[in-house]
C-alpha cells in the first residue's frame, strides 16, 4: 500500500513501515490542560472559567517573577543593589535575592583584577606626543611614558561618585605626572630619578583620587620610559656620552689617587719613624756619654796621672790597633822596599772607617782632659834604638 492510501497515513513513506508513536499535537495539549484545570476547579471534563485561568497565568507569571530575582556574586566580586536607581546594599560572595526588576538592580564589580592605565603611550600603537611630551624644571621638553596599576577597593564609590572612573583617573595621574617632572630636572627625569618620581606620582594621584571618593586603590606606578624628543635625540646622545666619558675620567683619576696616596702615607709614615728612631738614638748616645764623661772626670778627680796615662793608653790602643805597623832593620840587611802607597792610603782610609764609635769620642774626652791639666809628660822617651829608628 502506497503512503498516501487510506489507511497508511502513520507508515513511512520511505521504508513503508508504521510509525512508532509521535509527540501530541497542540490541540491534545490543550485539552489536556484544560481536562486538568477543570478536575481542580470545575468539572471533570469541562474547561474553567476564564477568570480562573487568567489568575493561574497570573501566578506563573508573578512565579517566574520572583525567580529572577536570585543571582549569584562569585569569589572576588562584589554586588552593588540598587532600588529604583538609588543604592541600597553591597554583597559578599554567594547566592543572594533581590527584588526583581524593575524594582532593584543588581551590578557585579570585580574588585580583585588588576587594572592598568596607559599614559603617554598605547600598547601596539606607540608613544602618544599630547600625553607624553612634558616640561621639566630646567625648562627643557621630555617624553615619559607612565604605567599605572589599580583595583577598586570600594565597589559602591566606584559606581556612584565618579561618571567615568578611568579617564578621571588618567587625568589625574596626567596631572600629577606633569607636576612632578615640572619640578625636576631633565638630568634627574632621565637618570637616577625615575624611581623616585613614580613614586611622587602614585602618592599624589592616590590622594587626589582618594579626596574624589572614586573607590580606586593605586597598586604600582611604573615610570615606562623617558627619553628627550625624537628631534633632539642625537644631540642628547652625545651629551650622554659626554658625561659618561668625564664620569670615566673621574674614576680613573680616583683609582690613580687611591694607589698613588696610601704609598706616599707609607713613605711618609716610614720616615717619621726613622726620624723618631734617629731621635731616641742620638739622645740615648748623649746621656750614655754625658754619663761615661761623668764617671771619667769622677775617676780622673781622684787620680789625674793615672786617668791621663790611661786614657792616652786607650787612645792609642784603639788607634793604633786599626794601623799597619812593620819593623824594619836598616842596619842589619841590604833589602830594597816596595812601597804600595795606593793600598796604604786605602788601608788607612779604610781603617778610619772601620774605627769602632768609642774611638773618637775616648779621643775627644782625653782632649778635654788635657785641656783642663798644664801639658806633663805622659811616660818617658824611650832611647832611639833599632827598633825606634825602624818605626
Amino acid at each position: 500500500m502506497a503512503w498516501n492510501e487510506p489507511g497508511g497515513g502513520k507508515k513511512d513513506p520511505w521504508s513503508g513501515q508504521e510509525q512508532p508513536g509521535g509527540p501530541p499535537e497542540l490541540e491534545e495539549i490543550v485539552r489536556s490542560i484544560q481536562n486538568w484545570l477543570g478536575r481542580w476547579f470545575g468539572k471533570e471534563g469541562e474547561a474553567p472559567p476564564p477568570a480562573t485561568i487568567a489568575w493561574l497565568i497570573l501566578a506563573a507569571i508573578l512565579v517566574l517573577w520572583t525567580l529572577t530575582g536570585f543571582y549569584i556574586v562569585d569569589e572576588g566580586n562584589r554586588g552593588v543593589v540598587t532600588r529604583f536607581g538609588r543604592y541600597t546594599e553591597s554583597t559578599l560572595p554567594g547566592l543572594h535575592w533581590h527584588i526583581p526588576f524593575p524594582v532593584e538592580k543588581v551590578d557585579i564589580v570585580d574588585v580583585e583584577q588588576q587594572r592598568f592605565l596607559e599614559l603617554g603611550y598605547r600598547s601596539g600603537v606607540g608613544s602618544v606626543p599630547q600625553e607624553a611630551l612634558m616640561l621639566t624644571g630646567d625648562e627643557n621638553i621630555v617624553s615619559v611614558h607612565l604605567a599605572v596599576q589599580y583595583t577598586i577597593d570600594n565597589a559602591r564609590d566606584f559606581l556612584f561618585n565618579i561618571n567615568d572612573p578611568e579617564k578621571t583617573l588618567r587625568e589625574v595621574a596626567e596631572s600629577a605626572l606633569r607636576e612632578v617632572v615640572g619640578r625636576s630636572t631633565m638630568d634627574f627625569v632621565l637618570t637616577e630619578g625615575r624611581s623616585e618620581i613614580a613614586a611622587q606620582v602614585k602618592a599624589l594621584t592616590q590622594q587626589i583620587m582618594s579626596a574624589y571618593r572614586s573607590g580606586i586603590s593605586i597598586q604600582t606606578v611604573n615610570l615606562v620610559d623617558a627619553q628627550p624628543p625624537e628631534e633632539v635625540q642625537d644631540a642628547f646622545e652625545d651629551a650622554i656620552k659626554a658625561r659618561e666619558d668625564e664620569q670615566r675620567f673621574i674614576n680613573e683619576a680616583q683609582a690613580y689617587a687611591n694607589e698613588v696616596i696610601p704609598k706616599a702615607r707609607g713613605q711618609a709614615a716610614r720616615v717619621l719613624e726613622e726620624a723618631q728612631g734617629y731621635k731616641q738614638k742620638t739622645i740615648a748616645k748623649a746621656q750614655g756619654d754625658t754619663s761615661r764623661f761623668a764617671q771619667i772626670l769622677t775617676e780622673y778627680e781622684k787620680a789625674p796621672e793615672v786617668m791621663r796615662t790611661r786614657l792616652y793608653l786607650d787612645t792609642m790602643e784603639s788607634v793604633l790597633s786599626k794601623t799597619g805597623t812593620v819593623l824594619v832593620d836598616v842596619q842589619g840587611g841590604n833589602h830594597l822596599f816596595y812601597l804600595p802607597l795606593d793600598r796604604i792610603q786605602g788601608f788607612g782610609s779604610a781603617a778610619t772607617d772601620r774605627s769602632p764609635p768609642g774611638a773618637t769620642e775616648g779621643a775627644a774626652a782625653a782632649q778635654q782632659l788635657l785641656q783642663r791639666q798644664p801639658a806633663q809628660p805622659l811616660l818617658r822617651q824611650p832611647a832611639r834604638g833599632r827598633e825606634g829608628r825602624g818605626r
